[in-house]
């Protein structure tokens, strides 16, 4: 947690000359991630041991490890995102190219009919006997993130970098890309908990 604060203080110190986010900019961004921090919160409470280690299938993952995926993918995003804030400014011809791509992000990243391969750095480790320690970590990082998008002024909209399947995006939209992220394994959390077999809940 102290990792995230220091460096969402030192980016928000950050501007390069560039102009920080527009409110209008702020407020999708914001919502958006408290919406994706809801639903992710509400899909892992009050879960039995029995259910966050189901497995539909030797291959697929259970509640645990995706709960583990969303929690490393916060910081690590987070991370990129980061370091492209810090970066020069980007071409114009290259920021030409993330124009009106804020609603491809928050819409393709959640759909499932197309699957990839996690990064290895973000593969589940089962870094945590107990998986409610990847809640708290995600808590704790997403509310510095949130933090963040409301009251820096680090320029965001000038800085571009591509991303394997969405191409050039922004530091906004890679932002957004976080939070579209979480939406899109809460919905694989919601498949496990769908998936015959699922333990009932204990009352």
């Amino acid at each position: 947690m102290r990792r995230v604060a220091l460096s969402s203080l030192l980016l928000s110190l950050m501007t390069f000359g560039g102009e920080p986010l527009s409110q209008k900019d702020r407020d999708f961004a914001m919502s958006h991630m408290h919406a994706t921090r809801k639903l992710f919160l509400d899909s892992t409470t009050d879960l039995t041991p029995a259910q966050w280690t189901f497995k539909a299938s030797p291959e697929k993952w259970s509640i645990a490890e995706c709960a583990e995926h969303i929690a490393t993918s916060e910081t690590f995003l987070w991370g990129l995102m980061e370091k492209l804030a810090a970066s020069p400014a980007s071409k114009p011809e290259d920021i030409a190219k993330t124009k009106d791509k804020d609603a491809a992000v928050v819409k393709m990243v959640p759909d499932r009919s197309s699957k990839f391969q996690a990064p290895e750095p973000i593969k589940p480790k089962k870094l945590a006997s107990d998986p409610t320690e990847y809640i708290a970590k995600f808590k704790a990082a997403r509310d510095e993130h949130i933090a963040f998008i409301e009251k820096s002024d680090a320029s965001l909209r000038d800085k571009v970098t591509p991303h394997p399947a969405m191409g050039p995006l922004d530091g906004y939209q890679w932002a957004l890309l976080l939070s579209a992220h979480t939406e899109r394994h809460v919905l694989q959390i919601q498949e496990v908990k769908a998936a015959a077999g699922f333990p009932a809940t204990v009352k």
